[in-house]
C-alpha cells in the first residue's frame, strides 16, 4: 500500500476502507478473469476489498522480509477497558516481517516522521499504539532487562528507549524508497 500521510507512511492499513476506492479495481478484476458476477453486489465487492486488502498484506511481509542482527521490541500503550497501560512484547525472531501481526480488530502500520515504525490497533475496548524498535548490538544484557522492567512498571521514558534501541524506518525507508530524517547519531553516541 505504502502511501504518504501528513508525517507517516502508511505500509498497510484496514482502517479505513471504503468500498468506492475499490469499486473500479473490483470492475476491473471481474473483466480480467471473465466473471459475469454483477459489478454493483455490495456485498460481493466488500468481501474482495477485504480479501485483496489481506493480500496486500502478504505482500508486505514478503517486502519486509529483513533480518536484524537482534530482537525487535514492541512498546504497547494499551487501551483497556479501565483505562490505558504500558507494555512490551519481544520478537525474537528479529526479522521486520514478524511485527506485522495483529490479533485487534483493525490495524494500521506506519513509519512517522522519526523513522519509527509503528501500529494503532482498534478493538473492542480502545486502541493500542505500538512502536516498535530493534535492540542495539551495543546493548548489554543488563541494559536490556532494565528497559524492560522501567517499561513494566510505566516508568520507561523515550531516553530510556533510544538509549538501548534504534528505530527500524531506515531499513524500511531502504524498501519502499522514502526518505526519513538522519538520526542524530553523533549525540547518542556521545553519552
Amino acid at each position: 500500500m505504502n502511501s504518504t500521510q501528513t508525517d507517516r507512511h502508511i505500509i498497510w492499513s484496514d482502517m479505513s476502507l471504503d468500498p468506492d476506492d475499490w469499486r473500479d479495481g473490483y470492475k476491473e478484476f471481474l473483466e480480467i478473469n471473465g466473471l459475469d458476477d454483477n459489478p454493483n453486489d455490495e456485498n460481493e465487492l466488500y468481501k474482495w476489498m477485504v480479501e485483496t486488502n489481506e493480500d496486500y498484506l502478504s505482500d508486505e511481509r514478503t517486502n519486509l522480509n529483513i533480518q536484524l542482527s537482534q530482537p525487535i521490541i514492541i512498546i504497547g500503550d494499551i487501551g483497556r477497558w479501565n483505562g490505558r497501560v504500558m507494555g512490551y512484547k519481544m520478537i525474537d525472531s528479529g526479522n521486520i516481517k514478524d511485527c506485522l501481526y495483529s490479533d485487534t480488530d483493525y490495524t494500521e502500520w506506519y513509519v512517522d516522521k522519526y523513522g519509527d515504525l509503528r501500529a494503532d490497533a482498534a478493538h473492542h475496548d480502545g486502541t493500542n499504539h505500538y512502536l516498535y524498535r530493534v535492540f542495539k548490538d551495543t546493548a548489554t544484557e543488563s541494559q536490556v532487562e532494565n528497559l524492560k522492567y522501567k517499561l513494566y512498571t510505566g516508568k520507561a521514558t523515550r531516553a530510556d528507549i533510544t538509549r538501548v534501541t534504534k528505530r527500524l524506518g531506515d531499513e524500511i525507508a531502504a524498501v519502499y524508497g522514502f526518505h526519513i530524517p538522519k538520526q542524530r547519531v553523533a549525540k547518542e553516541q556521545a553519552r
